[in-house]
């Protein structure tokens, strides 16, 4: 009867915290379940909810390797994705521990979601953290003459407009030459008309839609880009990187593309941690660009 009674309590245990993993938004559970796998040990949280942005209460998270440094790390600036509707820094820890275990300095801000913002708000969010970073990141060990972008989906968009269009970053005082290079996963580049709900949410209401699209602002001096998407991808489909890397090269700038065969649009993102990584090589594959252009 003891043992019935252990077994009853057990699953009841086992029923509330599988109730309680699912109820998180899904990089949240993709980050909870890469903390029970090890590895990444050489990571930690180095600073934790820095403002960026008083006024609208927009902070960031850092994340840098566990052992010393002998000189000013490299710097990862990764941009979350969501649709520009859904994300937090907070769930995207695991993305920070596994560059973080490369060597990099991994920076996560945050940005204002819809229905808060609409184009160009979540650009503006974004430049401000990154001026944010090239400001102050050699006080923590970082070094701000090699700061790269990052970012998944919505995260990949915002991250290329920086890079591309230099009045975003302008309007901070900076130029996008601050940016050493882009790796970008999954992201939208030239997807208007607006067809799905989230493009119309977020970009709708804008009058010249040419001025929303990374395609409109290929130049040959943009930062080294590379460009990767999972050939399943049908939410936001492999032709948008295809298409950025192929005017990139014609103008004359620097890009690469790689495509994940039995990958799709969240699959990309998971690939990043640990439990996931069997799936395709993007960890590794972003590390090595990073290094190319380091």
């Amino acid at each position: 009867m003891k043992w019935l009674l252990l077994i009853a309590v057990l699953l009841i245990a086992l029923g509330g915290l599988g109730w309680w993993l699912f109820s998180q938004p899904g990089p949240k559970q993709l980050d909870i379940i890469n903390n029970v796998i090890p590895g990444d040990n050489d990571a930690r949280l180095l600073v934790q909810d820095q403002m960026f942005d008083d006024e609208l209460g927009l902070g960031l998270n850092i994340w840098a390797p566990k052992s010393a440094a002998t000189e000013p790390l490299p710097v990862i600036m990764f941009i979350y994705g969501g649709g520009w509707r859904d994300g937090a820094k907070d769930h995207y820890a695991f993305a920070g521990r596994a560059l973080a275990s490369r060597g990099y300095m991994v920076v996560l801000p945050d940005y204002r979601l819809y229905p808060k913002t609409q184009f160009p708000g979540f650009l503006e969010d974004s430049a401000k953290a990154l001026a944010w970073v090239h400001d102050n990141i050699d006080q923590l060990g970082g070094d701000p003459s090699r700061i790269f972008l990052s970012g998944q989906s919505a995260g990949a968009y915002n991250a290329m407009m920086l890079a591309l269009d230099p009045q975003w970053l302008g309007g901070e005082g900076k130029s996008p030459d601050l940016i050493r290079g882009v790796a970008a996963l999954a992201g939208p580049y030239d997807f208007y008309p607006f067809d799905s709900e989230t493009s119309k949410q977020s970009f709708g209401d804008y009058p010249d839609p040419a001025m929303t699209q990374p395609v409109n602002f290929v130049r040959s001096g943009a930062p080294p880009l590379w460009l990767s998407s999972g050939a399943d991808d049908t939410q936001v489909r492999p032709r948008n990187s295809r298409i950025l890397h192929d005017r990139i090269r014609e103008a004359g700038g620097a890009a690469e593309y790689v495509e994940y065969a039995g990958v799709d649009h969240l699959e990309i993102m998971m690939a990043l941690a640990k439990p996931f990584r069997y799936k395709a090589p993007v960890l590794d594959d972003m590390v090595a660009f990073f290094e190319r252009h380091n």
